[in-house]
């Protein structure tokens, strides 16, 4: 009876040391690095990597990692010392909790610059804007508000000096040249689009009011050849040697009409 117990005892002692060897095989580091199962009825793996939660992480007290984040609900962030390619596509998806896992819930990509503080940024869905939500990509600098002046310009055709088109918060700069499919609308602009003075407090706050003090800000300062449509008195004006000019136009040939 002896000899059978301890026969069972080592039977079962293999079986479990065997089953840890398995589950050590499948999951070397834990929780850090997990082969998952592809489906229920698969055995070909994938591949899951996490780190854990810990508050006081001492990259947590950067602004550039911890601005965004709740560190006690955050993972620390997964580093790959090396260059990360792959033949298929880097995504981030959406999830039931994004605001703990996206920064702020919304941004999908940052680049910091060799500075280490202002960043390149692409986000989905903070705002809504003509009905419809928006994806935002901007050149964040080191000012650290919503102000015209945290805004660097983002270049876009290339990366030639004074050539293609840059953009920033308020301002875009075309280099080249500009050929339209569709028609040109010139700002339409009256009394109630403008505030002389600049709104206090945050601009994403004051967005609506700080856009009526940009249309000031831009008009006042603007440059000959600079033009918008008066929606108050019907007319198209014009700067011309620092003086607001209207411009002349007319009725449509005889003949000539628009189904539109």
């Amino acid at each position: 009876m002896k000899k059978i117990i301890i026969v069972l005892s080592l039977v079962l002692g293999f079986h479990q040391l065997s089953a840890q060897n398995e589950q050590e095989r499948n999951h070397p580091f834990g929780q850090y690095f997990n082969l998952l199962n592809g489906s229920n009825k698969s055995s070909l793996k994938r591949i899951e990597l996490s780190s854990e939660i810990d508050s006081t992480w001492e990259k947590w007290k950067e602004r550039g990692y911890s601005f965004g984040f709740d560190p006690r609900k955050t993972p620390m962030y997964t580093s790959v010392n090396g260059i990360l390619s792959t033949p298929y596509m880097i995504q981030v998806r959406g999830n039931a909790d994004e605001r703990n896992k996206k920064r702020w819930g919304f941004h999908v990509f940052e680049g910091y610059a060799k500075d280490d503080k202002s960043r390149i940024t692409m986000l989905v869905n903070k705002h809504i804007e003509e009905e419809k939500p928006v994806a935002e990509l901007y050149y964040y600098g080191t000012v650290y508000n919503h102000s015209a002046n945290a805004y660097n310009w983002f270049r876009i055709g290339s990366d030639v000096k004074n050539h293609s088109f840059l953009f920033s918060r308020d301002k875009a700069l075309f280099y080249g040249s500009l050929t339209m499919s569709n028609a040109f609308t010139l700002g339409n602009i009256g009394k109630d689009d403008i505030l002389t003075t600049k709104p206090e407090g945050d601009d994403e706050n004051n967005a609506e009011k700080d856009a009526k003090y940009v249309n000031y800000k831009e008009l006042k300062n603007a440059k000959d050849g600079t033009m918008f449509y008066d929606k108050e008195n019907h007319i198209v004006v014009i700067k011309v040697n620092g003086v607001w000019m209207q411009m002349l136009v007319q009725a449509l040939p005889k003949g000539v009409k628009y189904d539109f």
